[in-house]
């Protein structure tokens, strides 16, 4: 299994090579890089240059890019609205797809592999204009990523649209059999359950966003911190054909100290041993 962090673990931050380095002396193998504009800020030439120098120089690789969520520097405390392509009104879908494909274009200089999108947000509901919506992003999005080398994951996040079923049903009624699903452990353990969610997405699985909760709440807390029953969640992952990419994706913590953040992650991949 790949070894990837995602950047959210430094999202109060600016993406610098000092934290890539950061990931590669703690194991990981690859990165997925959050794109935030306060963190990753995907509109200016000078911060891609940045990093794309680094990965030229470095064994460390750039595996996949989340999708912006908010097209602000403050993740829409402001009141930005987010970036939401099953929003009912037409503006919006278009106003989130032309703001993913900003990011996207840095996969011209930072040879990314894979997108992760979400499909709405926590308030969305199940409907045929929703899959719909879903499904012309999707093409969309697709199309624009193929010249760039890109394939895109979408995940399961916690709205009726990306249950595990109706993710699978968006994905074969649409024929996109060039997109993946990147299964968010800790969204499972919610609803509706982490095997369960595995033996219905199966081989669509590409990388399994890693953290741990309480069954309430999305925490993003460290594998371990929570409730998941981690030997059965890896021994479900290791009895599907192909085997996944494991994203840490864990949440800042301004009370863990820094020094401590390496053997934690280093325990986290430890797991999948």
């Amino acid at each position: 299994m790949l070894r990837v962090l995602s950047t959210h673990l430094f999202l109060n931050q600016r993406l610098h090579p000092g934290l890539l380095d950061l990931a590669s002396r703690a194991g990981a193998q690859a990165v997925e890089i959050f794109a935030a504009r306060q963190h990753f800020d995907y509109t200016s030439r000078e911060h891609v240059a940045e990093l794309a120098a680094w990965f030229r120089s470095n064994s460390l690789k750039a595996f996949s890019m989340h999708a912006p969520m908010f097209p602000d520097r403050e993740m829409g405390r402001a009141g930005a609205p987010a970036v939401n392509v099953l929003h009912p009104d037409k503006a919006r879908r278009i106003d989130a797809m032309d703001e993913i494909k900003r990011a996207l274009e840095t996969a011209e200089h930072i040879p990314l592999r894979h997108l992760v999108v979400h499909l709405g947000e926590r308030t969305d509901t199940w409907s045929p204009r929703s899959v719909e919506y879903a499904q012309t992003a999707l093409e969309h999005l697709g199309a624009f990523a193929h010249p760039l080398g890109v394939s895109l994951l979408v995940e399961n996040i916690l709205n009726e649209p990306t249950t595990p079923e109706h993710l699978l049903l968006i994905l074969q009624m649409g024929h996109l059999n060039g997109v993946g699903v990147c299964l968010d452990l800790g969204h499972a353990h919610i609803s509706p359950g982490i095997a369960e969610a595995i033996g219905i997405l199966g081989d669509r699985i590409v990388s399994v966003h890693t953290h741990d909760n309480h069954g309430t709440r999305d925490e993003h807390l460290w594998p371990g911190d929570g409730a998941i029953d981690w030997p059965a969640a890896v021994q479900s992952l290791k009895a599907l054909a192909k085997p996944s990419a494991i994203v840490l994706e864990i949440a800042h913590n301004p009370a863990e100290v820094p020094a401590a953040i390496p053997a934690r992650i280093e325990q986290a991949y430890a797991r999948f041993a």
